[in-house]
């Protein structure tokens, strides 16, 4: 599947889709994510967050005191983002973005960094690069939290690791393996486990992840 369908498949869902309808848009944020911040493992930052959908989880973090820059490839889901802060009073900065073949250029560096649900939308061929992307726009020591399906999730249909789901989307099941292999370059795994369902009524099985960058230098981010 191509960038520019993905975009055109994101763009119909947030078109035509009633908000409540759409399985991953939660307009509270997870236990697992808000225990990070009330714990004070992640303090208030300049914070990044990727594949933001409708803005939740962005205006959330502002709401709480973060500096939050929020992206999508759906054009659609930012113009509902940027609605829904303004509804609320919240002040994020959204942009339209493809973080695998035009990331963002960004003046400077955050020290926090999630995407809950995107890198499952990811295909393994461009998540080294991905991946690189944000070791370098990371501040030193800065944190990244990774959400993702498992391999064992059981609730997308067919054989593989790539899956069609029923909203015409494509997910890529990760292994704990391939997901640290893939991270041990940049970063250091604070924390990781797998979590079910995230009270969410369908069956899921994700892999979580809390990072921290390592300071040594890598690449350029482009290749």
């Amino acid at each position: 599947m191509t960038n520019e369908q993905t975009r055109h498949n994101f763009d119909s869902i947030y078109q035509n889709t009633p908000l409540d309808e759409i399985p991953w848009n939660h307009e509270q944020p997870p236990e697992l994510m808000v225990e990070l911040f009330e714990s004070g493992k992640v303090k208030p930052c300049r914070a990044l967050d990727l594949g933001c959908g409708a803005g939740n989880y962005a205006i959330y973090l502002a709401s709480k005191g973060f500096d939050v820059t929020a992206i999508d490839i759906s054009p659609a889901a930012i113009k509902i983002a940027k609605q829904n802060a303004k509804t609320k009073n919240v002040k994020c900065r959204f942009l339209t973005a493809d973080v695998i073949e035009n990331f963002p250029q960004f003046n400077e560096p955050f020290s926090f960094i999630y995407d809950w649900g995107l890198l499952h939308h990811i295909p393994p061929e461009y998540r080294t690069r991905y991946t690189r992307n944000l070791h370098n726009i990371l501040s030193d020591n800065g944190l990244y939290m990774s959400l993702c399906f498992n391999e064992n999730d059981a609730y997308f249909k067919g054989a593989g690791k790539i899956r069609n789901t029923d909203r015409g989307t494509q997910v890529y099941l990760s292994s704990e393996d391939e997901l640290k292999q893939l991270w041990q370059p940049y970063f250091k795994i604070i924390d990781f486990r797998l979590i079910d369902n995230l009270n969410s009524p369908i069956a899921h099985i994700f892999n979580f992840a809390l990072l921290q960058k390592k300071n040594s230098k890598i690449r350029e981010i482009s290749d």
